[in-house]
């Protein structure tokens, strides 16, 4: 098989594991988020810890870690992660998986600002345009349902600060995620210490302590790790062996699934200004798509032009 082909098989393993994800947090949803924050930062840290030692790559942990301007890159993007996953387990937990779609929806269309405010990239019309029915879509929701989508925009923004901190990083995905998750499990033992030892609560929990009183759980809350690592596995294999262009529309198999999740399966409402707002969000995503893609063919031919030419001066 191909290195392409065994790329986009990974990367749509990951996308759709990701997109079906909130099925699995809602087996556990009478667990408080906190709690299966923690079981999902510690039992992922096993399992990357165990695919890098297999690799004999552990050394490149503390090396990410050690690097000048990386310690400080890591920290602030191991809370920014740690947000947003305790954000969409939360929304699994309350039924608002609609929401947390629309959040992975818009994030896309966040990133070009970003890439703009913080990268210099360019802004061209038909992303301009893409930016704007996105920000149509979101102020059509407020207007509708009389709030801003505060999850969506939070979600989209912590995956965006996240991106933007993770883009020029020195290290691979799997060693800065590693690295993330590690700075963070020493809080989230505690925290489980805490909730199994003194019963501790957050301000809109009750005290579980789900590990150890039942099967079920405890399975669930370990397999909690494989179901944050291997994506992430995966999604670095498939992203090294297909093109940008291709990573990037792959990418909206994860929120589209979870859409369809929070519409079939969980019964979230769905009103009519949802009704013309989410295909506002997917007219622009479908705009932005087609000029990441001609952007990209341009920048081939660019290249082969270039390559040509020097190949002709010899």
């Amino acid at each position: 098989m191909r290195p392409a082909a065994q790329g986009l098989i990974a990367l749509v393993a990951a996308n759709v594991i990701w997109g079906l994800s909130p099925a699995f947090y809602k087996l556990i949803d009478h667990v408080p988020p906190l709690e299966v924050l923690s079981h999902r930062t510690v039992w992922s840290l096993v399992l990357f810890g165990l695919y890098l030692a297999l690799q004999g790559r552990l050394a490149e942990i503390t090396r990410a870690l050690r690097a000048p301007g990386e310690g400080w890159r890591i920290c602030v993007a191991a809370a920014m992660v740690s947000v947003n996953w305790t954000l969409f387990i939360w929304a699994v937990q309350v039924d608002r998986v609609m929401e947390a779609s629309l959040g992975y929806f818009i994030f896309p269309l966040l990133s070009v600002l970003l890439g703009v405010v913080f990268f210099g990239e360019a802004l061209g019309r038909a992303k301009l345009a893409a930016v704007a029915l996105a920000g149509t879509g979101v102020l059509v929701l407020t207007v509708g349902l009389g709030v801003p989508p505060y999850l969506s925009l939070i979600l989209a923004a912590t995956f965006g600060a996240y991106s933007v901190l993770t883009k020029n990083a020195r290290t691979g995905p799997v060693v800065s995620v590693t690295a993330e998750v590690l700075l963070f499990t020493p809080f989230a033992l505690v925290w489980l210490w805490g909730v199994h030892a003194h019963g501790w609560v957050a301000l809109t929990e009750t005290a579980v302590g789900a590990f150890g009183t039942s099967w079920r759980d405890s399975l669930i809350l370990v397999l909690s790790g494989p179901m944050t690592a291997g994506p992430m596995m995966l999604f670095a294999f498939g992203a090294r062996r297909l093109q940008l262009a291709t990573v990037g529309l792959m990418q909206y198999l994860n929120p589209t699934l979870q859409f369809l999740l929070a519409v079939a399966i969980f019964a979230e409402p769905f009103t009519r200004w949802h009704g013309i707002a989410f295909p506002l969000i997917w007219l622009a995503l479908a705009v932005y798509s087609l000029e990441a893609l001609r952007q990209e063919r341009a920048a081939r031919r660019a290249a082969m032009a270039s390559s040509t030419e020097a190949a002709t001066e010899k």
